[in-house]
């Protein structure tokens, strides 16, 4: 969600001109940047969230292949064992 605002307005950035003056947000103030300043800033945030969904995404399937070899552990453990008399 972040990402695609981040490349929205990385885009909308390119549409503007040079010397127009922008604003950024720092906390609750607006403060008065540079348009190159803001793009490159911009840039290493899409940059940084996109390995942090890379990350995120192996981590799930890393749990989820451990989640699905605990199940099947646990399914052969709760089977019953042939041959022994049932109680």
């Amino acid at each position: 969600m972040e990402k695609n605002e981040v490349e929205q307005t990385l885009a909308e950035l390119t549409k503007t001109a040079d010397d127009a003056v922008m604003y950024k947000a720092i906390g609750s103030l607006l403060v008065k940047a540079e348009k190159a300043k803001v793009s490159e800033e911009l840039t290493e945030r899409k940059d940084l969230l996109g390995t942090r969904s890379t990350v995120i995404a192996r981590q799930e399937e890393r749990i989820r292949s451990q989640v699905k070899e605990a199940q099947t552990k646990l399914q052969e453990d709760l089977r019953p064992v042939s041959g022994q008399p049932s109680s």
